[in-house]
């Protein structure tokens, strides 16, 4: 049985071509009006979709444990940010002269969210510098690790691996440069055993605090971070490439020139945007894609972009 997912209007649907390009097989299915995926919730395994049919959103799921039905509900609202009432956002980015185009056109853009706050770290800092398309192919790898769903639905097989599953025989799996495998496998550790802890009771101020020390991450994941899990309003991420990328090509330079901008120059265009820079960095990051080539993109986001990897 569907049951319609309540919402503040407009909803903009890109947030599904957003998972699309880095769902996991075997863990999520996705296109461009639909999502679904397998997950561990506190009384069992299970597994939701979400379809939006142009006008509603509408919400399948299947549980082992019928108790766990509301904190599924709590986690796909805060994937698809359906608590956001749009028209302060949307109201702000518009009176700026470069973004009133996009909103106009883009009404209602949602900050995906998660379900699973140790799950994004892992998938930020997997996708740190590579592609989007290189970032799903590590993760899919990684699936070799993880337990085998209850409740399989589909291709959906596997849950996501858990970080002792990763901390415990990621080494023999991930590839790539030596202390990006050894933070990656730290930090798994770390979340495994308790010594690292993350989730909505965190502030940008206390996620700064416990993941700046750790080698291998640094002030773009943290800003990810907050994004998805926190759902951060307010996050900007100037030396993001497809965010400079974005802006460039919106006051209509080449590619080639919109390189050449610099962080302090994005920071500062986007100081008046305060307390909504999460959305334009949602907007530039969509402008970018749309400006690389159809090999490079995928469901209308920049695939090849490595700041848009995670």
């Amino acid at each position: 049985m569907s049951v319609e997912l309540q919402f503040t209007p407009p909803f903009e649907p890109g947030i599904f071509d957003f998972l699309a390009a880095r769902a996991v097989a075997g863990v999520e299915e996705a296109g461009p009006a639909n999502y679904a995926r397998t997950l561990a919730l506190a009384g069992g395994h299970g597994w939701f979709h979400v379809r939006w049919d142009g006008s509603a959103l509408w919400l399948e799921s299947e549980l082992e444990n019928p108790a766990d039905a509301g904190e599924l509900l709590a986690k796909v609202r805060h994937l698809f940010n359906l608590d956001h009432d749009p028209a302060p956002a949307d109201a702000a980015l518009a009176g700026h002269p470069l973004l009133a185009g996009r909103v106009a056109s883009l009404p209602g853009l949602r900050l995906p969210g998660c379900v699973d706050p140790a799950e994004i770290l892992i998938r930020a800092m997997v996708g740190q510098q590579i592609t989007v398309a290189a970032a799903r192919t590590a993760l899919t790898q990684l699936l070799a690790l993880s337990t085998p769903t209850r409740l399989p639905q589909g291709s959906m097989a596997h849950l996501f691996p858990q970080p002792n599953e990763i901390a415990a025989h990621g080494r023999d799996i991930l590839r790539g440069p030596q202390r990006r495998i050894d933070s990656i496998i730290s930090v798994a550790g770390m979340l495994a055993d308790g010594a690292l802890h993350i989730g909505a009771g965190d502030t940008y101020e206390s996620l700064s605090a416990k993941l700046l020390p750790i080698p291998g991450i640094g002030p773009w994941t943290v800003g990810y971070v907050a994004m998805r899990v926190l759902g951060d309003a307010d996050i900007f991420l100037p030396g993001d490439s497809a965010v400079r990328n974005g802006y460039g090509l919106l006051r209509g330079d080449t590619l080639a020139q919109a390189r050449t901008i610099k962080a302090p120059a994005l920071s500062r265009m986007a100081e008046p945007l305060r307390p909504w820079r999460s959305y334009a960095t949602l907007h530039l990051w969509r402008v970018s894609g749309e400006g690389q080539p159809p090999s490079a993109v995928h469901g209308g986001v920049a695939a090849a972009s490595p700041r848009l990897a995670p």
